[in-house]
């Protein structure tokens, strides 16, 4: 079982995982959210490479999404939720592209946490507006 920590970090990685590959854009945003976000104060950040690759090998399993899946949602409190929602937008956000299946991604993660579409749709302007260059 995952600790919220894992839960939001495995988030990020499908989120980043979800489109034609991992950028170093998105992996940069991984980097500094765990660094800076309060969320992340008690994580231990030796333990980030530790936590990528856990994702990435479940991530290779038979219905690795799926299970990826329920251990976020089974890890992270209801009030949490949407704070995972918010990173994977974050992530999806930090390349200026949005592939469809990124957004498909973000789709199934709403559903699945299940965050309300309104809060999903005020969310994703938000990480639009963050990451907006001219």
């Amino acid at each position: 079982m995952l600790d919220h920590h894992s839960a939001l970090i495995h988030t990020m990685v499908l989120a980043s995982a979800a489109g034609s590959g991992v950028t170093d854009a998105e992996l940069r945003t991984i980097g500094d959210i765990v660094t800076h976000l309060p969320i992340f104060a008690e994580f231990d950040k030796k333990q980030l490479p530790k936590t990528l690759a856990a994702c990435s090998d479940l991530l290779q399993k038979e219905n690795g999404l799926d299970l990826a899946l329920k251990d976020i949602k089974a890890a992270l409190p209801p009030r949490l939720r949407e704070t995972a929602y918010a990173l994977a937008c974050d992530i999806v956000a930090s390349d200026g592209e949005a592939s469809q299946e990124e957004l498909r991604f973000l789709e199934l993660l709403c559903d699945r946490l299940p965050i309300e579409r309104l809060i999903a749709a005020a969310i994703e302007r938000g990480a639009r507006a963050r990451f907006m260059t001219l």
